[in-house]
């Protein structure tokens, strides 16, 4: 009622919507994805969770440029939508759905295998599929299911599809993160759902920080590979990310979203920039800003020996036993 309230009152009204006018043209990136005449016609790229939000329209852009491009997507249903509205919208009949569950690592390999057995070439891999507010459990593989969806599983997804990716050079991974990276801590034990406390997006700012660390040290290993590993920051984005919290933070999260927050496709531009931008050409182990900008990322992912035991870990808890 308060809330109503305050967008009765005429003059909060009229300052809110200025406000969110001057918002709406400073959220902008310096970096227009139509104004890019690139063409990815021959190439091959992966989208993770590419039937909704930013992921479809990452995917959207790959498919206009000419590339042939694999929905990785958990639900069937949704990403059969998906790909139709691709399909049809951009013109680009070489686009593919391939199902994945990137909170479980048999699902993982299983997609990984499919890949490795059907596509003779990978030049872009956008690792975007994530979850914040999820509730406690415990994974078969004995992972926290925050950490399995939005790590653990698009760590290991990425590492399977390595040798793929280096055969194709140049070829590039973006890692979507966030900027609340700079809100998590690293804790190892947190992997195993561990001394975490499941307050509103806690567990994902966690999550997001091992997404920075990890993409940095990977982006040190593949030095003279041809293949370049970013992370980036798409903004605040009205997406389904907090599709697992209550109706009353859902519906704050909307409204004051409607004024102030990037759409879907607003969102999406920093992660098109890392993966075919000739401004980023060569660019690697560097995390991007949502408006294109090269910035620093938290201190904890900027610690080199940090970053090698994060992966070594991350490694062990996800190899097959």
């Amino acid at each position: 009622m308060i809330l109503m309230d305050l967008l009765c009152h005429p003059v909060w009204a009229i300052s809110t919507v200025l406000l969110a006018l001057v918002v709406r043209l400073q959220r902008r990136a310096k970096w227009d994805p139509r104004a890019c005449e690139v063409t990815l016609k021959g190439k091959t790229a992966i989208v993770t969770g590419a039937n909704t939000g930013i992921g479809k329209f990452i995917a959207m852009d790959f498919a206009r440029r000419g590339a042939r491009v694999i929905l990785a997507c958990r639900s069937e249903a949704r990403g059969s939508a998906a790909l139709k509205e691709i399909r049809e919208t951009t013109g680009n009949s070489n686009v593919h759905l391939r199902l994945v569950d990137v909170s479980s690592l048999d699902s993982v390999r299983e997609f990984a295998d499919r890949i490795l057995a059907e596509e003779k070439a990978l030049h872009i891999l956008v690792n975007n599929a994530g979850a914040s507010g999820l509730p406690r459990e415990i994974t078969k593989d004995g992972l926290e299911i925050s950490f399995a969806t939005n790590h653990l599983g698009p760590f290991l997804l990425t590492n399977l599809l390595l040798d793929l990716l280096k055969n194709s050079a140049p070829s590039r991974i973006v890692t979507v993160s966030s900027v609340n990276h700079k809100k998590g801590q690293v804790d190892f034990s947190h992997f195993r759902g561990e001394n975490l406390k499941y307050h509103m997006d806690t567990v994902y700012n966690h999550t997001k920080l091992h997404n920075v660390i990890c993409t940095t040290e990977l982006a040190r290993r593949l030095q003279g590979t041809g293949v370049c590993a970013n992370s980036v920051h798409p903004g605040v984005v009205l997406t389904e990310v907090l599709r697992h919290y209550s109706l009353t933070v859902r519906f704050l999260f909307n409204l004051i979203g409607f004024f102030f927050f990037k759409s879907p496709e607003e969102g999406a531009v920093s992660s098109i920039y890392c993966a075919v931008a000739e401004d980023t050409e060569g660019i690697t182990g560097k995390y991007f800003d949502s408006d294109c900008s090269l910035v620093l990322p938290a201190p904890l992912a900027r610690d080199p020996a940090l970053a090698v035991k994060d992966f070594e870990i991350c490694e062990r808890l996800t190899s097959k036993l």
